[in-house]
């Protein structure tokens, strides 16, 4: 038998973990995730895939805000989200729809992570558009979805290697590039790459394409010193988003002209953000039942 922790702990952790997952998952949460892990049927990800560990882990939080800025230096990404998301009037709204379709993907039935991937598919069909230099872009260029892909999943996988509870082995890392395959070429992504060899060189493959543009440095700005959240939650979410940054690569940071002193990130930065992972993952984890 295992006892529950003092009353006012256990009623702090359910409060922030309930305030987490509003703002993450959104008003239709609860009733998402009902959905997501209580259908019936076959998984496109058995229990034992990397993809569920890494996806389930609150190292998530640090891992999405660093895609986020690795994906601005594209100059067509960037313009097709800065017209199209709506990520500046609607940046939780975007946040949720993000974090249901990586919770469906991840968790889901195989028919619901079809049906996410065909709904994603015929978003991007509507999406396109001129960049500010005058070049053209389409959302559901195979091309671009892949740039998009390896940034996320580079992010990720550094995130949770960094600050995961569980991290991989080198096996488990192959693992997870691969499952994120399996969700890549269903939205239209051209042969992902299906393990990490595979993923350093197509990173390596975009570099030429890559350059922070005014509108990269604009949402860089946006989501690190101007973020949509309350003023009691800035400092948390200041130490996330400084690990964010820290993650980057130096070259990407560089770019986006934003500060690395890598005697601070060991001695403070790391220590911190390693701190606030954990306290998030223990606001977001239910206590153990009451011994009876």
């Amino acid at each position: 038998m295992r006892a529950t922790g003092p009353p006012c702990v256990d009623g702090l952790r359910k409060r922030l973990g309930s305030e987490l997952f509003a703002r993450v998952a959104g008003p239709d949460g609860p009733r998402n995730r009902a959905r997501i892990h209580g259908t019936p049927g076959p998984r496109w990800f058995g229990p034992e895939r990397p993809v569920r560990r890494v996806h389930g882990d609150a190292s998530m939080f640090i891992g999405g805000l660093s895609a986020l800025l690795l994906q601005s230096l594209h100059p067509l990404a960037m313009a097709a989200v800065a017209a199209h998301s709506g990520f500046r009037g609607d940046p939780w709204g975007r946040l949720q729809r993000t974090s249901t379709f990586l919770a469906t993907t991840t968790y889901g039935t195989a028919d619901s992570a079809r049906l996410a991937c065909a709904q994603v598919r015929a978003v991007h069909e509507r999406v396109s558009g001129v960049t500010p230099e005058g070049a053209s872009y389409r959302a559901g260029d195979p091309h671009l979805l892949g740039w998009v892909h390896v940034a996320e999943v580079d992010s990720f996988l550094r995130a949770h290697q960094r600050y995961g509870r569980r991290p991989l082995t080198a096996a488990e890392c192959d693992g997870y590039v691969t499952d994120m395959a399996r969700v890549a070429a269903a939205l239209g992504v051209t042969d992902p790459p299906r393990d990490r060899a595979q993923l350093a060189e197509r990173l390596d493959a975009y570099r030429p394409e890559l350059r922070a543009t005014p509108q990269a440095r604009d949402a860089a700005r946006f989501l690190l010193l101007n973020p949509p959240v309350p003023l009691p939650a800035r400092l948390p979410y200041g130490i996330l988003a400084a690990n964010a940054v820290s993650l980057l690569p130096a070259w990407a940071a560089r770019e986006l002209r934003l500060p690395r002193l890598p005697l601070v990130e060991d001695l403070c930065v790391r220590p911190l953000g390693s701190a606030m992972t954990s306290a998030v993952r223990w606001a977001m984890t239910p206590p153990p039942p009451a011994a009876g």
